[in-house]
């Protein structure tokens, strides 16, 4: 073993050839890159785009100078390998620059060629304004377009790793941008009820985010580009496409290699190939997943370092062994921090596995100590031996030493009761004595010690609302108020030993506060009481992320208008008719920061401004709901790595422009529109009047009852279980816009397909484009409950961005209307 080739840099190759140096002073090593650059930040590429990184220098880890004068390694980029004779043990290798092509014997060989940006079949993907990101010329490529040309607006098409970091980074470098994503979530290695609160922080920051809907063309428009989806079309400056990554093994395979079905490598334990004397590393190889033992891709930076020094060490003699990989990652998403490890609930649901899952939520450090911010775990266990197979965590500060500390768990192969047991590094500003890990085992620990019985948030749905179990939240009244699930009747725990008289002990009680804890505690006292309990595991917090978009405002006009005053004001030394008032509420949980506000505006004059600073993370969807039910003006709020900051004007004395005060007069200028009509010409007249009127910037409501349900119904079959009345009706009814017919001259369903023909040829929007049209400008869609009751409809079969509602939202949004249109 004197002359060792490796073909490509980067983590794997460039890894393995400096463990090589270090191992062997004496060998041959030759190291081919295709490309200009053999080490590279590549997971950095996205923030030299949006601006963090502005130094170009700073992507480029080694240079072919630096690595030969560091490790003496004979450098060749810009040449790439074409060919491998595995009999003569020869490469043939042309000169990119020259077009010279010549040969190079090796007597051991180690592959990284890495992997590509898959390239769905979509029309138009090669337009010059659609770009990939890989590599250093294609950010370059990317940087170039956006500062030389007239660049507004962009689609990532894709809502992965890279797909999320570029939405954020070009969000950052001023464009206005839409994700559009196949999956009904974000990032793959997060689950769904873990990724709702990434959809709302996502869009708390202004991007546009498209969920179960894909890309069926890129069309030139002008100057634009036109991106065609499934139930509509989107306008935009560039497109980025980033729908993952599928491995770069054509020389393996021309070679004779052995690969899976997409085209990994397959290698051994040491990272040899079916050739034993040619070794692979890095995201064009199949691993093994260490958490289940079967074969997968996971292409990451650190598995591809490590294996890359595998090679090496078997090269020289080391019995160095790669044991697979559990796909520890973590994403920055704005301010928010993603970290995954180990299998999802999905994929153990997949496999069979017999397991439970966990949700607690837990801060940073020390509630008193300021700065705390909150983070939600998710973990995946073994059921009968508590063994941690998953963990998946979003938050803020803190978020990746918990997920470290999870992903050596499952490496060790630890259970709940481990994490209980681990004896973490405390002090106030850094932790809790009882560490979120710790709080995470305890939670489990109680789950399968059968301290609590637990259901979830899907779950909730399928319990009865016929008096046959008690269901019960025991947060405090203002907590109750400001949002519940629907059925669950209110007693607060501090008050629950004085009022058991009014549960039925005969019947199983499910109970609900904000994210757990209280509801444990209620059921320890139930349960101790002769009574069966269930605690809503993830607590109203968890479901109510779920199953409500939570759209995070900035401060709008009147807020600036206000500053101005207040500017003005302290430049000529008048006292301003209203103050600011700061209230600094981090580190309280819910109802504190409420009530804080509460007690706030209660001490204000009219028209002062309230600002509030909290961690807590129910806090943006409630105090909103809190200033409607008070008749307070919220002005907004805006976030910053985990901390909100709200403003609140007491009163609502300027009524004929505050669109979001509660007390508008009945002369107001808001819509109200009850679609009862199921008809595809009175759906269209419908959404063309709400688009219209909210395009003119009035707040519109759309109440559907009855047959107008059809309208938000998904095309595709939902899995719901449902009595035989309620199927016989959904097989009746039409499924979705598209199967609507017409109110006149139907003819069999020909009327209402000349009417969609007639439609696009005129440019007209779709039905389906004018639905999307009215979510995207914020009009209401409100199924009335009650009708969905009687027709057997279950919120499950309606399209994203329809809340439940009944008879009293339909006549609170009438009086704030001066127009109320019944469409039947």
């Amino acid at each position: 073993m004197n002359k060792i080739i490796v073909v490509g840099g980067v983590a794997g190759g460039a890894s393995a050839a400096a463990r090589l140096r270090r191992l062997n002073e004496n060998a041959q090593i030759i190291m081919f890159e295709r490309g200009e650059y053999i080490s590279f930040a590549n997971c950095g590429l996205p923030y030299y785009i949006g601006g963090d990184i502005t130094d170009k220098e700073a992507l480029t880890l080694q240079t072919p100078e630096s690595f030969h004068s560091r490790f003496r390694i004979d450098v060749r980029n810009s040449q790439e390998v074409t060919h491998i004779d595995k009999t003569n043990k020869v490469v043939t290798v042309k000169n990119l620059k020259t077009n010279e092509t010549y040969e190079e014997s090796y007597d051991k060989l180690i592959l990284s060629p890495g992997a590509e940006p898959a390239k769905p079949g979509i029309a138009g993907a090669d337009n010059s304004k659609v770009f990939t990101l890989r590599n250093i010329p294609d950010t370059y490529k990317i940087k170039e377009y956006i500062d030389q040309e007239d660049v507004h607006s962009a689609v990532v098409v894709g809502g992965g790793y890279i797909g999320i970091e570029m939405a954020e980074n070009l969000r950052n470098a001023g464009l206005t941008v839409t994700v559009v994503e196949f999956a009904d979530h974000v990032i793959a290695p997060l689950d769904f009820d873990m990724a709702a609160d990434v959809h709302n922080h996502i869009r708390s920051k202004g991007v546009n985010l498209i969920l179960k809907d894909g890309v069926k063309e890129i069309q030139n428009s002008g100057n634009k580009l036109k991106v065609l989806l499934g139930t509509g079309e989107i306008t935009a400056d560039m497109v980025i496409m980033s729908v993952g990554v599928r491995p770069e093994s054509s020389l393996a395979v021309e070679a004779g290699l052995s690969v899976n079905s997409r085209g990994a490598i397959l290698v051994n334990e040491h990272m040899q190939t079916s050739d034993e004397d040619i070794y692979a590393v890095g995201d064009a190889i199949e691993i093994k997943d260490f958490v289940t033992g079967e074969a997968g891709y996971i292409p990451l930076a650190g598995p591809a370092n490590k294996q890359g020094r595998i090679a090496a060490d078997h090269i020289c003699g080391i019995n160095s062994s790669y044991h697979g990989t559990q796909g520890t990652g973590i994403l920055k998403c704005f301010d928010l921090t993603i970290a995954t490890t180990g299998i999802t609930e999905t994929k153990a649901k997949q496999l069979g596995i017999n397991y439970e899952k966990s949700f607690t939520y837990s801060n940073s450090h020390a509630s008193y100590y300021p700065g705390a911010v909150g983070m939600s775990i998710k973990l995946i266990f073994q059921k009968e031996d508590g063994k941690v197979i998953g963990a998946q965590i979003v938050g803020y500060e803190g978020a990746d030493k918990r997920m470290d500390v999870l992903a050596t768990a499952i490496r060790a192969g630890m259970t709940v009761y481990d994490l209980a047991e681990l004896e973490l590094a405390y002090a106030p500003p850094y932790s809790s004595a009882k560490d979120p890990v710790n709080m995470a085992g305890f939670t489990a620990e109680n789950v399968l010690t059968g301290k609590v019985k637990i259901f979830h948030w899907h779950d909730v749905e399928k319990l009865p609302r016929d008096g046959s179990v008690n269901l019960l939240d025991v947060r405090t009244e203002l907590e109750y108020e400001n949002g519940s699930i629907d059925g669950f009747r209110h007693i607060s725990l501090d008050e629950l030993r004085d009022n058991l008289s009014e549960l039925d002990k005969l019947k199983p009680v499910y109970v609900t506060c904000q994210i757990g804890l209280r509801g444990y505690i209620a059921c320890r006292i139930l349960e101790q009481y002769g009574y069966e309990c269930y605690n809503l595991s993830g607590g109203y917090r968890l479901y109510h992320s779920i199953f409500d978009k939570i759209t995070m405002v900035t401060r709008d006009e009147e807020r600036a208008a206000d500053d101005e005053i207040l500017s003005a004001a302290a430049i000529t030394g008048q006292k301003p008719d209203k103050k600011i008032i700061e209230i600094n509420a981090c580190g309280l949980q819910c109802p504190g920061p409420i009530m804080k506000l509460a007690q706030a505006v209660k001490n204000a004059k009219e028209e002062d401004i309230i600002e509030i600073s909290t961690t807590d993370t129910a806090f943006a969807a409630d105090v909103d709901a809190w200033c409607r039910r008070t008749g307070n003006t919220f002005m907004g709020i805006n976030s910053e790595k985990g901390i909100a900051k709200a403003s609140i004007k007491k009163g609502c004395l300027n009524k004929q422009v505050d669109k979001n005060c509660k007390d508008v007069p009945s002369e107001g200028n808001n819509k109200n529109i009850i679609v009862f009509s199921g008809d595809l010409d009175k759906a269209i007249a419908s959404f063309v009047i709400a688009n219209a009127s909210a395009a003119m910037g009035r707040k519109v409501s759309m109440f559907f009852t009855f047959w107008g349900l059809n309208i938000l119904r998904k095309p595709e079959n939902v899995p719901v279980k449902k009595d035989l009345i309620s199927k016989m009706f959904g097989l009746m009814m039409p499924k979705g816009s598209k199967k609507l017919t017409l109110s006149k001259m139907n003819m069999g369903g020909m009327g209402a397909k000349m009417i969609r023909m007639v439609m696009k040829n005129k440019n007209v929007d779709s039905l389906e484009s004018l639905i999307q049209a009215s979510i995207d400008n914020g009009v209401e869609l409100i199924a009335c409950t009650m009708s969905m009751d009687v027709m057997g409809i279950k919120m499950e079969e309606l399209i994203d961005g329809v809340k439940p509602g009944g008879a009293a939202a339909m006549l609170a949004n009438a009086e704030e209307s001066d127009m109320s249109l019944f469409i039947s």
